[in-house]
């Protein structure tokens, strides 16, 4: 039987002062499928992605990643799974150098020695910072921190990444160099985003999240092309786009 990578059913979630935030979502993402989810502010989109992993449990409902349920006893296995690169690259870099930030990771897991080497390394070169391993994160421009937050997730060699906003506060040049990264990486991918035209270039399935409900699923041609779908969700273009 072969199950999809992420099985989310009925899942509801309420924040700590008890403001109901996600109803009842229902979510399959297949295999080396590369799934949008957007949706304003306020959505749930962040909130959803953390239940990815298990940073957030929900309050009712259930998520599966292959046949592991997200409960205590998997969580290690899950976060290894399941990579979430935060939207501010500074919540992942906390190490003295780069080299040290991608390794903690698998260190944890009990990878050592020239393995260990070997996969930061291969995360470094797969993001196009091998050259920078011995410098501290901090002395780092964004769009170099960003991809640095990237390699610490891809160094664990996940299933399913997930990226929450990875186009915010990016120049055009960094940007499109993630972009490029992105599009060469075999992993199933789950993009948190209010950027229509990043949705459009790396995926082909489109979730619109409002107010803690899916309000639509389906092709990226079909919803991104739905002007009303989106206005009824406050998601546009840019002016300066050519739609799809």
């Amino acid at each position: 039987m072969n199950l999809p990578a992420l099985d989310v059913r009925a899942l509801s979630y309420a924040y700590p002062d008890g403001r109901p935030a996600l109803f009842g979502i229902d979510l399959l993402v297949e295999r080396g499928e590369r799934c949008a989810l957007l949706g304003p502010n306020g959505a749930g989109k962040t909130t959803l992605a953390l239940h990815c992993n298990g940073i957030l449990r929900p309050a009712s409902g259930t998520i599966h990643v292959g046949a592991l349920p997200v409960e205590e006893p998997h969580l290690s296995e899950i976060r290894r799974r399941v990579g979430i690169v935060f939207q501010d690259p500074d919540d992942q870099l906390f190490m003295a150098t780069v080299r040290d930030d991608v390794a903690f990771g698998p260190a944890n897991f009990g990878v050592k020695g020239s393995e260990l080497d070997d996969r930061v390394h291969g995360a470094l070169h797969a993001v196009g910072m091998e050259q920078f391993a011995d410098r501290a994160p901090h002395h780092l421009s964004f769009g170099q921190r960003r991809r640095v937050a990237l390699a610490t997730v891809l160094v664990s060699e996940p299933e399913i990444l997930v990226l929450d906003e990875p186009t915010s506060n990016l120049d055009p040049a960094s940007r499109r160099e993630l972009a490029e990264i992105l599009h060469g990486l075999d992993t199933t991918m789950l993009i948190v985003t209010h950027d229509l035209p990043y949705a459009s270039e790396l995926c082909d399935r489109v979730v619109i999240l409002d107010a803690g409900k899916v309000a639509a699923d389906g092709p990226i041609d079909a919803v991104l092309g739905d002007d009303e779908l989106l206005a009824a969700h406050r998601l546009e273009w840019p002016r300066a786009i050519t739609r799809l």
